[in-house]
């Protein structure tokens, strides 16, 4: 899959092309399956098959400084899409200079003059353009005036009728619930970021610890979950068990929230590596204690019930090339 960071830079190799368009945070069952729908349909016409979504996430444009709310920030979202097997990627810049393109102004100068495009693809609720002001009804004016085909996905639901949604998302996870995020994105919800140097607490009591930034991230629950932590081994992805707490640690009266994690059986080195962290259970909140003997107590009985959850969840989880 290829990647583009701006719609001008397009070569002819993946103009006139079908394309799914949206934000895609999370790139849950309802996104797959607007991205699956353009793949196809570019497959029956024999044309390019593409995602077109916008880096940064336009909230964090019109909202800076506001609450951390991503599900799937750059990287994460970029390797989720290409598993969907498009032939190229546009992670449009947007700034509020884009943001200022009116509806008409998206559709005339990036989809027909600068993708080419011969269909649009988009979920049933798609809005665009300066203020939000453009839906599927101008859109499939506009498409008819410039001659390209559209499909609107309608909703797609789980199970139980419930729309796939990332607010849906976003709630399960800052409510402690891992289990019902998992099953809205259809895999489990990771944390990517890079282990970075701490102050060695976690190794001085026995329990040493990878800590990961959460950047943009959405910050779920405060507490204690059982992961599966993916370790970069040159190309493919090593899974290994293991023991998180995400909050301030308020024992150490820090006030940074952070991503610790403790990798059951690994003395490797870890530092300056990314290292993915998929959320499978939460266990318990985050709590002061009087002591470092009783946080160590703690802590080994976390270790001891987060060995029982991921008994069975590993055997889900192979290494990737």
């Amino acid at each position: 899959m290829r990647v583009f960071r701006h719609y001008t830079e397009l070569p002819a190799a993946v103009r006139a092309c079908v394309v799914a368009l949206g934000n895609f945070d999370g790139v849950h069952p309802g996104h797959q399956t607007v991205i699956g729908t353009a793949k196809a349909l570019a497959h029956e016409l024999a044309l390019p098959a593409g995602v077109m979504t916008f880096e940064p996430h336009p909230r964090s444009v019109f909202k800076p400084g506001g609450a951390p709310f991503r599900l799937t920030p750059f990287r994460i979202k970029t390797r989720v899409i290409e598993d969907l097997g498009p032939d190229f990627l546009i992670m449009q810049h947007f700034d509020l200079a884009f943001a200022a393109h009116s509806a008409e102004a998206f559709v005339q100068e990036v989809l027909v003059a600068g993708l080419g495009v011969r269909h649009v693809v988009v979920g049933y609720d798609y809005e665009f353009g300066k203020g939000r002001s453009g839906g599927v009804e101008l859109l499939s004016a506009m498409a008819a005036r410039h001659g390209f085909g559209l499909t609107a996905v309608p909703a797609v639901t789980a199970g139980d009728g419930h729309v796939y949604s990332s607010t849906a998302i976003r709630q399960a996870l800052t409510t402690g619930n891992p289990r019902e995020a998992a099953r809205l994105l259809g895999r489990p919800w990771e944390i990517e970021g890079r282990v970075e140097h701490g102050d060695a607490r976690g190794r001085q009591i026995g329990f040493p610890t990878a800590n990961v930034e959460m950047a943009d991230y959405l910050h779920p629950s405060a507490g204690v979950y059982a992961v599966l932590a993916g370790v970069d081994q040159g190309g493919r992805t090593e899974w290994r068990p293991g023991v998180a707490n995400f909050g301030r640690r308020p024992t150490f009266d820090k006030a940074d929230p952070l991503l610790e994690v403790h990798l059951f059986d690994f003395d490797g080195d870890l530092y300056g590596r990314h290292l993915r962290v998929a959320l499978m259970e939460y266990l318990r909140p985050e709590r002061k204690f009087a002591g470092l003997d009783a946080l160590k107590s703690q802590i080994s009985e976390d270790c001891a019930q987060a060995r029982r959850c991921l008994a069975a969840a590993r055997d889900h989880f192979e290494s990737e090339s």
